[in-house]
This record gives structure tokens, sequence and C-alpha cells, in this order.
């Protein structure tokens, strides 16, 4: 779709997992909040109101226990864990709007208002569990669904231990069919789809009520009118997503402004935690009368060299191990791996040295950079480093039959772009966009301007063919920047461009941006580096 006025007012949420500080940032969770960056930064770019969210998830008996384990509060660990996954934010370029702590107060007193409305409705009740619990992932699990995980964390692999505890429990079951209803509904509720049939699959199987509270540990916020008891981690997790725009308080400030982004357009998580963002959560909502969240979005994983990340093999890709490819690579080259190699689909994807090394020269160095380079060497060189006077709307994309002008060709190649970033596939709207520059390439190799300039006779004619390939690579570089921002604000600087624009990204791709005399600065926005070791 094209950007209008009516399109650019429309609120756009998007979130993040919160991350949980038992432990430090890795390349899973720099990968998730890359990924809602590239989002976000495209839909501001096509002028909507972006909240875009993400923060940490503080409680919860894991937390509790390496707090005391390392003889320190839980507080204490929560505030050190909590700032490294702030260090993310900087040097990854991320531009979220709000950074939650389950443990401030905003969050903690929504949260039991939250539970107290659904004690209210009777949703919430006391009853005794007797079951199945993966402390790893400090879950729940029924009697059928710990026979066929062989009574094993789905996660960790680490057996389930037997627990008996008097609970608080929601009411789960009572929203089956409701649940079956809405789904049948929303058939792209939860993305990708072979990740909604996992859903669908294991809904049949039956919902059993789910416990929202613990006795064994205190690291928790308390039950309202039964503080002997811990509102479970996974339950206060989930409404962070309310508590941010204050929703729980809804005669609040926060409320007063931020309510307007509800419900959000993306919950992107990793896998291994959809069942509580696509069943638990939206049953919750249900109950407390809240919109359904357009889409969960849920992830694979990273993997290493063909293996699983372990510390133990020593494969993980941890802050210090990221922070080697910025030095070497930079950010945006970061970025653009996470955005176009990540694991969106059903499969893991693998993460190695040398294909990084091999996707940044391939369409960073040889592709991006090239034209940019070469394009604006040949202005310097024959038109003294201004934009040459010639229309290039109508002229055609290549010598083939056939062939769009270049308007056409890069408004259709925008609203391409577009549409695939709206629709979170983000290697495909990289791909929409970068195809402009191969067109740039192409009408070079085709017309061969530095040939045809040795001849002065030839001169207007070069000027076409430069002045349209100077325009590709700035609408190539407004396409590509919800991706690499700070690199293609260079490229767009270089070319004398006013930046990205506003009023929406077909708009600020439209042909004819660049006006003649405009200066161009030789630009080469990546380098060659030496390939990694074998």
């Amino acid at each position: 779709m094209s950007a209008s006025s009516e399109s650019s007012a429309r609120p756009a949420y998007i979130t993040t997992p919160i991350y949980y500080v038992n432990d430090r940032p890795h390349i899973g969770s720099a990968y998730t909040t890359t990924l809602c960056d590239v989002w976000a930064r495209a839909m501001r770019l096509d002028g909507r109101d972006v909240f875009f969210l993400t923060g940490t998830d503080e409680h919860g008996q894991k937390v509790e226990k390496s707090a005391k384990d390392r003889g320190m509060t839980p507080q204490a660990l929560a505030d050190e864990n909590s700032a490294e996954f702030r260090k993310l934010l900087g040097p990854f370029n991320l531009s979220n709007d709000d950074f939650i702590r389950t443990t401030e107060p905003r969050h903690e007193s929504q949260v039991q208002a939250f539970v107290s409305r659904l004690l209210a409705s009777g949703d919430i009740y006391l009853g005794e569990f007797n079951g199945w619990y993966d402390e790893g992932q400090e879950e729940y699990i029924t009697e059928l669904r710990a026979k066929e995980l062989e009574y094993k964390s789905p996660i960790s692999g680490k057996p389930l231990v037997r627990a008996t505890e008097k609970n608080y429990y929601f009411r789960l079951s009572a929203y089956q069919s409701k649940l079956e209803a809405f789904f049948a509904a929303n058939p792209g509720f939860v993305r990708p789809a072979g990740r909604f049939n996992e859903v669908l699959g294991r809904l049949r199987d039956g919902l059993q009520d789910v416990p929202v509270t613990r006795t064994n540990f205190t690291w928790g916020i308390p039950m309202p009118n039964a503080p002997e008891h811990v509102i479970y981690v996974w339950i206060d997790a989930l409404f962070n997503y309310a508590t941010a725009l204050g929703l729980g308080d809804d005669k609040g400030a926060l409320a007063k402004d931020r309510a307007k982004y509800w419900p959000p357009e993306y919950h992107v998580i990793g896998k291994e935690i959809l069942w509580f963002h696509a069943v638990i959560w939206p049953a919750m909502l249900m109950a407390l009368g809240l919109p359904m969240p357009k889409c969960v979005y849920a992830h694979s994983f990273w993997i290493r060299n063909g293996q699983k990340m372990s510390k133990s093999l020593g494969n993980f890709v941890d802050l210090p191990t990221i922070e080697t490819f910025f030095t070497k690579y930079g950010v945006d080259a970061w970025r653009w791996y996470m955005a176009t190699q990540g694991p969106l689909g059903t499969q893991d994807a693998d993460f190695s040295d040398k294909h990084f090394h091999e996707i940044y020269t391939a369409q960073l160095v040889n592709t991006f950079a090239n034209c940019a380079s070469r394009t604006s060497s040949m202005i310097e060189k024959y038109f003294g480093g201004a934009m040459p006077e010639a229309e290039t709307a109508s002229m055609p994309v290549s010598g083939a039959a056939g062939a769009p002008s270049w308007s056409a060709f890069t408004e259709a190649t925008a609203k391409k772009t577009l549409a695939h970033y709206e629709a979170f596939e983000l290697a495909e709207a990289a791909d929409a966009a970068l195809s402009i520059v191969r067109a740039v390439d192409l009408l070079i190799n085709e017309t061969a301007p530095f040939k045809l300039a040795k001849d002065p006779a030839n001169l207007p004619q070069v000027a076409r063919i430069l002045a349209a390939c100077a325009e590709g690579v700035r609408t190539a570089a407004v396409l590509l920047s919800p991706i690499m921002p700070a690199k293609c604000e260079e490229v767009l600087a270089a070319y004398g461009s006013g930046g990205v624009g506003s009023g929406g990204m077909v708009a600020a791709a439209r042909w004819g941006g660049l006006k003649p005399g405009t200066r161009i600065a030789k630009c080469a926005p990546f380098m060659r580096t030496d390939p990694p070791a074998a």
C-alpha cells in the first residue's frame, strides 16, 4: 500500500519479549530486538505513529536462586543484568520508545490491578496444583504434555519435577471454544504458519487451567489480598505489554498518552515461548475485555556452524563476540545480516563467520557500496560532482524490450518494499530495495558511460545515464534505511539528499528527489575486509 494521510495517522505498536535477567544478552535477544527496530523504523518512515517496546523480566525463582548463589539480593542481580540489556540499545542503534522493567512500581501496581479484576470476575480462583513443572522455563506442564515430552524439558532436556502446591488458577479451560473460534477467524494470528499449526495441534488436546501464583519463593509481585502468594512470573511478564501503555490504570497519565497504541501489530518472540503468547495471553485478554494483538510472530533459533549454541561448546555468540563483528564490519552490516539471513521462518539459521563475510562482500560491498561509489565517482569525474541536468523519469530501466521507466519501476518497487516491511517480511523488503541497486548496475554495464564519456559529443547521453543512476542510488538508500540507518544516511548525505524525508515511504522514494546541480560527493559506505581465518 502507499502511504496516505489516513494510513500515516494510524498508531503502530510492536514489542519484543521482555528478556529474562537470569542471564546476559546474546545473539537471540539482539536478533529479536533488531528485527523489531527495523519494522519500527520502516513504519515511522511511512509516517506512522510508532511505539516500540522492549525491556526485562526480573521476577521468578531462577533469579532468586541465582542471586542467593552469588551472595546478592534478587534486586541487585536484576539491576545488574537489566543494565546489560540496556547496553544493547546504543551500540545496536535501536530506536525503542520505552524500556520496561517488571520490578518498576508502574508495572507491579497495574499487574495487581489486572489480577484483581480477574479475581472479581471469577476467572482466577484458589485451587491446588499436583503435576509436573519445568524449572528452567518456570512452566507448569500437564500430565498429557509431560508424557509426550518423556518427562523432560523441551528446551533444556532436563527432567521435569513433580510439584504439589496450593495456587490461584486462571480458568484457561473456559476459553477453549472462544480461542478456537478466534483462531479460525484469524488465520494470520500466529506466524509463520508452521508455528500456528503447532499451536492448533496442542489446542486439540484440550486446555487445562493454569496456576497464576507460587508459594515456594518470595521474589515476585504479591497476590492482592493474599501476600503469601507470589504472582507467577509468566503471568506477571505477559502483562508488560499492557502495563507499558498504562492499560491497568485507565485513568492515569500513562494511559492517556499511550492507550491509543493498543492492540499491538506484532508481538515478536522466540519459538520457545509461543504457547504463553498464543494461548494463555489471548485468553487473559479475552477475560479482561481487551482487544487481541494482531499477530504473534515466533521466529526460530540461531545455531552456530551447524551446532546448537552452547557455552560448554564455546560457540555461544554473546555480546563480546558480536562486538568483534561491529569492529570489523560495522553495526549496519550486522543489522543487514540479522534482517536478511536470520531464522524468521520455521527453520533455525546457521550463523558462521564465513557466511557473514560472504553476505557482507556480495551484497553490501560489491552491490550497494560499489554502485554508490562508482556512480558518485563518475559524476565527480565528468560533471564536477554536480547532479547532471537530464530528464530521466521516462527513461527505460534497461535495454530489454518492454522495460519499465525508472519512475514506474522505482514507484512499484517502493510499494512492494513497504508491503514487505508491513508484513514483517524483512529479507524480502531488503531484496526488493536492493533490486534498484542491481538495476543501476545493469544500466552502467549496458551503457558503459565511462566509455561514452571519451567523446565530448556523448556528454548529454552520459548525463542522462548518470542522473538516473544517482537517483536510483538515492531511492534505494531511502528504502534500505530502516535496516541500515547509519550507512544509508551517509549515502544520502553524500548524494546531497536531505535524508529519508517524511510523508510516507513511497513519497520519500518518489523519482526526482535529486535536483540538477545538487552536490554529489564520492562515497563508499562499505569497504572490503579480509575473510575470516579458516
